[in-house]
């Protein structure tokens, strides 16, 4: 009997799934007895913004996702549209810009410099050195941030240049460097670039090979290339354009370690002539970047004069005497890798940027395009209609509204550093750095996917996309390296606070010092939405997993482990800690957010991207099961609702998509009108 209901049903289906194909093949204008095989009527383009309901401001949302210097951005957006050297294009009656990947490697190179040029003779870089204030750094960090959306390649060139290179200067130099060095690094008349990994060395600065020694006799330094290994890799601008480069090698000082300084060395002459006693190879093509000329240095012994020493840290005498006030090396050491948060800073906002263009286009797309019938005479369903679609893609865009909120505030605490502030934002960036890195690889990949056979496409934009920020994953900092850095921190913070019996400040670890949160046996709708319970939840499972981190170390050193082999052994609570630290600082940027908006249509959906959030961290991180927060019932409720806030998210997914304030040029042809995009008039044209 089960047999034949099996069979019945299988029948069932194909002949519901012929009558449906029959359908598509069939001109519904004809009578039953024409070829079933004449073409139905052709599919037509409707946009989105006919059908689609706002039921809050776009403009408003914008100015709370993009935060600062609209204007500037709107001034270089446009910028960039207009000039044909941002190469133009008109696909289906609109004008697209974004780089020209036909292109041999050697002429996205040399793009990118003519596109710096462009930009330079019309003021962008003005005050990205010589400005001082927070003001003047949020311009440099917006209008950076557009940069990026168009090509990242540019993004990083200018990063180079300016956040480590200049950021070098300002930040290890001092006055006479400032003087002699910072107008002309702004006005390029100095190209410079920043070697700090070498073939032997990435992660692990303390232990670059390079070495540099002090002949009192001249007054100068001496760097040195002591073996392969200590070559200077992946120096972005190395291999074609930079003149001078900031070298981070062993100071050795009458045959003592100083530790890891910084040093200016120029390596090419104005006219691009390399120079004596340096030698310089490319890097040659990568999957991604290939407007960068990413290089290799040797330095045989180059010699360069006292004052070429960035001496804000530590300073040697004409004599070679040694000078620093800060006696602890450690100490030293970790005054040195302060100022270079900048590029943490940066690279995490523009994997943000990154997510929401592909989002864009992913979502603008499922808006349009159709795919097959719920029932044998009706129409085919749009993708974002479908259960599956929406749970692939809302989620990610309530993430990236999420990590958007993070990087604007990332920003705001590092343009307002302090000396008491380094750690916090040391930690923070490492923290948002790893973890947007990563959003954005995973939602590029999604929405790559989404749009199916058209998201290969170059013109389309989420390919070159994926290759262009893969390497955000490693650079200034792999990313697992980073995230255990922020658990070494967390259990510094917690063995100090029991050794000192002292109250947790800083960090937001203010609320281990209240009761342990206790979550309801029995979770419902309304209570999983309650921002009282998500934050709950999630300072729970941060202290569970500080204090079961501790322990383990604690019991590793009690079996004889020195303490960095117990952090090593403890590898997988360190990953769940580090986690469980940055959703829970990333939900309170998001309540905080939230509550500087006036009540009304704005602050409703706030609330709901917030609770889909909060859910799906909750649904995707095992911690919570794996150490008992949710049981496998309230795990269901949570998973329910994740499934209810992307229905309720769906009819305003094109707004959230218009507010991240992209413009049009800078998506592409399936986000508009993909059927003229790829018609034969256009193949024409």
């Amino acid at each position: 009997m089960a047999s034949q209901s099996s069979s019945s049903s299988s029948m069932d289906q194909i002949s519901w799934r012929t009558s449906v194909l029959a359908r598509h093949l069939r001109d519904p204008s004809t009578n039953s007895s024409s070829s079933p095989l004449e073409p139905s009527i052709c599919i037509q383009f409707a946009a989105p913004e006919l059908s689609e309901k706002l039921d809050f401001d776009v403009e408003s949302m914008r100015r709370v996702t993009d935060g600062h210097n609209l204007e500037d951005r709107d001034w270089l957006y446009g910028m960039i549209i207009q000039s044909s050297l941002f190469c133009p294009r008109d696909r289906g009656g609109r004008v697209f810009v974004s780089p020209d990947y036909n292109q041999s490697m050697e002429q996205q190179r040399e793009m990118t410099m003519k596109r710096i040029g462009y930009m330079l003779d019309r003021g962008v870089f003005e005050g990205w050195l010589t400005g001082r204030g927070p003001e003047s750094e949020m311009r440099k960090f917006a209008l950076l941030e557009v940069i990026g959306l168009f090509d990242q390649s540019l993004a990083v060139k200018l990063g180079v240049h300016f956040f480590l290179w200049g950021g070098a200067i300002q930040f290890f130099g001092t006055k006479r460097h400032h003087d002699k060095w910072l107008k002309d690094t702004e006005k390029y008349l100095v190209k410079g670039c920043f070697a700090m990994t070498e073939l032997g060395h990435g992660s692990n600065v303390r232990g670059i090979e390079t070495v540099t020694t002090y002949d009192s006799s001249t007054g100068e330094f001496v760097v040195n290339t002591p073996c392969e290994s200590a070559q200077k890799y992946w120096i972005g601008g190395a291999a074609n354009h930079a003149t001078h480069t900031i070298v981070f090698s062993q100071l050795n000082i009458n045959g003592t370690s100083q530790g890891v300084h910084a040093f200016i060395v120029q390596i090419r002459e104005a006219d691009g002539t390399i120079r004596p006693n340096i030698r310089i190879a490319d890097c040659g093509h990568k999957i991604g970047l290939n407007g960068v000329d990413n290089g290799r240095i040797w330095f045989d012994n180059v010699r360069i004069p006292r004052e070429n020493l960035l001496n804000r840290v530590a300073d040697v005498s004409a004599d070679g005497q040694y000078l620093s006030s800060i006696t602890d090396p450690d100490q030293r050491f970790a005054a040195f890798l302060a100022p270079l948060t900048s590029g943490r800073v940066t690279i995490s906002v523009s994997a943000i940027y990154s997510a929401k263009v592909s989002l864009a286009i992913a979502i603008r797309y499922a808006l349009t395009r159709r795919a097959f019938s719920i029932s044998p005479n009706g129409p085919e369903v749009l993708l974002l209609d479908y259960p599956t679609h929406q749970r692939r893609l809302l989620p990610l865009v309530a993430k990236t509204y999420a990590m958007g909120f993070g990087g604007s505030y990332l920003k705001s605490i590092y343009v307002k550093r302090t000396p008491e502030a380094n750690k916090v934002i040391h930690v923070v960036s490492s923290a948002f750095k790893a973890t947007f890195t990563w959003h954005n690889m995973r939602t590029l990949q999604e929405c790559r996917e989404a749009c199916g056979g058209q998201g290969l496409k170059t013109e389309n934009r989420i390919g070159h996309l994926k290759s262009d920020h893969d390497v955000q994953s490693t650079f200034e900092g792999d990313n697992n390296v980073l995230m255990q850095q922020v658990s070494k921190a967390l259990i510094a913070e917690y063995l100090a606070a029991q050794k000192r019996k002292k109250p947790f400040k800083g960090l937001g670890l203010e609320h281990m010092n209240e009761a342990c949160p206790v979550i309801p046996a029995q979770l419902t709708a309304s209570i999983v939405r309650s921002a009282e319970f998500q934050t709950a939840i999630f300072r729970l499972r941060e202290r569970d997993l500080l204090t079961r981190f501790a322990t383990e170390v604690s019991n590793y050193q009690a079996q004889g482990q020195n303490k960095e082999y117990a952090f090593i052994l403890s590898y997988q609570v360190a990953e769940d800690l580090a986690r469980a630290f940055t959703e829970r600082t990333l939900l309170q940027i998001f309540l905080d957010t939230e509550a500087a908006v006036s009540d009304g249509p704005l602050k409703n959906v706030l609330g709901l991207l917030r609770s889909m959030y909060a859910l799906i961290c909750l649904e995707e991180d095992a911690s919570f099961l794996r150490y008992g927060y949710l049981s496998p019932e309230n795990a269901a409720v949570v998973r329910k609702e994740v499934t209810k806030l992307c229905s309720e998210l769906r009819p305003r997914a094109l707004s959230l998509v218009s507010s991240f304030g992209i413009p049009n040029a800078f998506l592409s042809p399936i986000a508009f009108d993909w059927i003229a995009a790829n018609s034969w008039a256009s193949v024409q044209h």
